[in-house]
């Protein structure tokens, strides 16, 4: 199983919800939302094999995107091969931070110096002035996070190559279907975006990605078993240019 979008930071128990990860089987980007908090969690991710740690400038805490923040992210570019979460957010909450939000998130996409990496975005209410920067400044594939815009954008996105990480939440009502229903089986991943999500009465964890498999299988008329090779194969995919570049580093 794939958890391509997870803050395991911000549960209570950190360690031990990767640790269930783990066990379960679950490959889990483990995404951040600061460069210091990422420098607090690496650490700690050493001892599992399958936790990818990303590198984050989430434009929700543009308010700390501090010199220091900006400065450190660039060093951390080179550690990881996994960037994340990085974005913009236009909705009401984020509209007053809109111009640190642009300026961040070019930085971010100049950080990498055109080089592949995994790289997963949050865009809501912003998914034009994403797609614009993206086309300036990375011309590489990356992954849009529990997207939720409009389908003429959507359908940009998709033309231009990059992916989809789709969580329960995204199923459960009918504009997120329709989002979920749009999208190439090739460019489809799994995620809990945990734990910012509930399963009925508790707080969901990465191998709740099974629900998002069990509901794609129902969509796509096959078993969910079929729809975590798929996924697989998809992540692995996205992986790929990484490693051919040379540029995969886990740890």
């Amino acid at each position: 199983m794939l958890d391509a979008h997870c803050h395991l930071d911000l549960y209570p128990d950190p360690t031990q919800t990767a640790l269930d990860a783990e066990r379960a089987g679950v490959s889990t980007v483990f995404v951040t939302n600061l460069p210091s908090a990422f420098d607090a969690a690496y650490p700690h991710t050493l001892q599992f094999k399958k936790v990818r740690p990303a590198v984050g400038l989430h434009p929700m805490s543009a308010s700390m995107h501090t010199e220091r923040e900006l400065s450190r992210f660039k060093e951390l570019v080179a550690k990881t091969s996994f960037i994340g979460e990085v974005g913009l957010d236009f909705s009401r909450d984020g509209l007053a931070t809109r111009d640190r939000q642009l300026a961040s998130f070019r930085f971010v996409l100049q950080c990498l110096e055109m080089k592949p990496k995994f790289v997963t975005i949050h865009s809501r209410r912003a998914e034009t002035a994403v797609l614009d920067l993206l086309a300036e400044e990375y011309p590489h594939p990356v992954v849009f996070h529990w997207y939720s815009g409009n389908l003429k954008s959507l359908s940009i996105a998709i033309e231009r190559g990059h992916f989809f990480s789709v969580n329960p939440a995204m199923i459960l009502n009918e504009k997120g279907r329709a989002i979920v229903d749009r999208l190439p089986r090739e460019r489809v991943l799994t995620e809990s975006d945990g734990p910012f999500i509930n399963i009925g009465s508790r707080t969901i964890v990465p191998r709740d990605v099974k629900v998002v498999e069990d509901a794609l299988a129902e969509m796509w008329s096959t078993e969910p078993s079929a729809v975590r090779i798929s996924v697989a194969e998809n992540f692995r995919q996205l992986l790929e240019p990484l490693r051919e570049s040379g540029y995969v580093q886990h740890r």
